[in-house]
């Protein structure tokens, strides 16, 4: 997609959501995990768009789908790589290359449940973005992820704390 068709429809929003402020904050749609067998799960959203999840073999599941935790890392990396390509869009900079690489540090103490005081989830996460050199300079990367995600609030509580 042209970089200037995203600007176009940014700034579009930024001025309807100018004359509209009490629109900027609402719930985003749900997702719903529906227990298939064992382990493996079908997501489905409002739009009918379809993930499935499973565990590994080791722990009990099939090992036919990625596991949650995986799906969570993707969808933060998805999320902050189009954050980047919005960002580049309103500089006007065409991306021609861009990574982002989300992993994290679990506890099986937690996701076992063998210590309470062991979240059952994501200890931490890194997220880090690659692009070309003069991309990544025009664009400083670091600094829209660390403004980015230093503002976010990551609530999950019943997988322990997400920084």
């Amino acid at each position: 997609m042209p970089t200037e068709h995203i600007k176009k429809s940014v700034e579009a929003a930024i001025d309807y959501l100018g004359k509209h402020p009490d629109e900027a904050r609402y719930t985003d749609t749900w997702a719903k995990a529906t227990l298939e067998q064992g382990l493996h799960f079908r997501i489905v959203d409002a739009n009918a768009n379809t993930v499935f999840s499973d565990m590994p073999a080791s722990v009990g599941g099939g090992g036919a789908a990625p596991s949650p935790a995986w799906l969570m890392r993707a969808g933060l990396a998805s999320c902050a790589a189009t954050l980047i390509a919005i960002r580049a869009a309103q500089q006007g900079l065409q991306l021609t290359q861009l990574e982002v690489l989300v992993d994290s540090e679990s506890d099986d103490y937690g996701i076992l449940g063998m210590d309470a005081a062991v979240p059952a989830g994501p200890l931490s996460a890194k997220v880090r973005c690659a692009s070309r050199p003069q991309e990544r300079a025009k664009l400083g990367c670091a600094r829209w992820l660390s403004g980015a995600w230093s503002t976010a609030r990551w609530r999950m509580p019943s997988c322990g704390r997400f920084p």
